[in-house]
């Protein structure tokens, strides 16, 4: 079971030898890493080149470029993991046990912050998480080629992306919620404040269930900053 480990990245220049990096261990051992690149308009590529199997351009947008990602992989498992998130120790042993002990065909970490910040919000977000099935993309998605293509992929939109495949994918199976953290940067929460953040975050996501236009709460969300 090979693992392929996607990023989607838009001028990650300060910190993408930071994401690649740590998974050269994950890379000596068979995991395939691919950067996909949104219209990085600074050294982004040239870093990632010698720290990646491939980096590829695809249209700006996360859907978008994690699709074209998977559409390259050579894995029979996908991970999405965003460029400021980081795996923990032996994470590929951990997807390919939890995919083959058990019927399902999906899963995501548990995350905390870099630091040991905000852990309020961290267990708060995995305990949702647990509860409803569904997962973001802190928590470093990983699914079955196969459930994958059954979904249908990303949905293309601007937003909730992984919200939207994580309901597609409890249709298959149950998520498989692994304990292991995953460590993320806490920039948008301190940027914003907190309370401000979790407040946002849980009224975009009802607005999306709502079935609000999600081009609009990507502009709300200010995505992209």
């Amino acid at each position: 079971m090979r693992l392929s480990i996607v990023i989607p990245v838009l001028n990650e220049a300060a910190a993408i030898g930071g994401a690649l990096e740590p998974l050269m261990p994950l890379r000596a051992r068979g995991t395939e890493v691919i950067v996909v690149d949104g219209g990085s308009t600074d050294a982004t590529l040239d870093l990632a080149r010698p720290l990646a199997d491939r980096v590829l351009d695809a249209p700006r947008g996360r859907a978008a470029q994690m699709n074209a990602g998977a559409g390259v992989a050579n894995g029979d498992v996908l991970l999405f993991l965003h460029a400021d998130t980081r795996l923990p120790d032996h994470a590929d042993e951990l997807v390919r046990d939890a995919l083959a002990l058990r019927p399902r065909v999906w899963g995501r970490f548990d995350v905390t912050f870099d630091g040991g910040a905000l852990p309020l919000v961290a267990a708060g977000m995995n305990l949702r998480s647990q509860l409803t099935g569904i997962a973001t993309g802190d928590q470093a998605m990983f699914v079955t080629r196969e459930a994958f293509a059954s979904a249908g992929g990303f949905p293309q939109i601007a937003l909730m992306e992984d919200v939207a495949l994580s309901a597609r994918l409890k249709r298959l199976s149950p998520p498989t919620c692994l304990r292991a953290r995953v460590t993320t940067s806490p920039r948008r929460w301190h940027t914003h404040g907190t309370l401000r953040t979790v407040l946002m975050m849980w009224r975009l996501r009802l607005a999306f269930f709502l079935g609000a236009d999600p081009a609009k709460l990507a502009r709300a969300y200010g995505y992209g900053d």
